[in-house]
């Protein structure tokens, strides 16, 4: 016997539909602790189906790993976005801090899921792990590229301390409920620790 009371779905095109499943698995993991969002509640978010969220993702760790890709890929195309526009010539300590705000941009806009990684370690998957720890390496990279600091031990250190510091930081600006009026002194005291750390700027 056919339902008659189920709830009439939207059809979508596979790649709205493919966003729609995304949207609402970002708006959960923003929203709770990774172990405590199921499939379920995802797919009722976005309208869909459990089956239909399996068409499209092998399983929830799949799933949320797609969000933390598409997060960091979106953040990093704003933060270059942002250096394009930047006048010639323009300061590497302005270029870092330029990067810097955009970063604390990211962070304000959903602060629980930015901080839940670092508030429960080893709380997401492991596929989710290492695309943050790629995203690190090649910021580290690129900030190398830019700083092009001496081959001393130290200033390889300093290039991935100045990272840590930054976590740090932000996890107490969140922690104060991400004020605007603390964005400068946290850029002010991340560019000085990387100062400090590397001994001096190549520009």
């Amino acid at each position: 016997m056919t339902r008659i009371d189920r709830k009439p779905r939207h059809r979508l095109d596979p790649d709205s539909r493919r966003g729609a499943i995304l949207d609402a698995a970002a708006n959960a993991f923003a929203e709770h602790p990774y172990n405590e969002v199921t499939i379920a509640s995802i797919a009722a978010d976005a309208d869909a189906s459990n089956a239909l969220v399996y068409r499209y993702f092998a399983n929830k760790e799949d799933l949320y790993a797609e969000v933390v890709r598409l997060a960091i890929a979106d953040l990093m195309s704003r933060q270059a976005a942002a250096l394009k526009v930047l006048p010639t010539g323009t300061p590497v300590r302005d270029r870092i801090a330029a990067a810097t705000e955009v970063y604390l941009d990211h962070i304000a806009h959903h602060p629980d899921a930015w901080a839940m990684p670092m508030r429960q370690p080893g709380g997401e998957p492991p596929a989710a792990a290492e695309l943050r720890a790629d995203a690190r390496r090649r910021y580290v990279q690129g900030l190398d590229r830019l700083l092009d600091p001496s081959d001393q031990e130290r200033h390889g250190y300093a290039l991935w301390g100045y990272f840590g510091f930054i976590d740090a930081a932000c996890l107490r600006w969140v922690d104060k409920g991400c004020p605007d009026a603390e964005r400068w002194p946290l850029i002010d005291a991340a560019l000085g620790a990387l100062q400090g750390a590397l001994g001096d700027w190549s520009a």
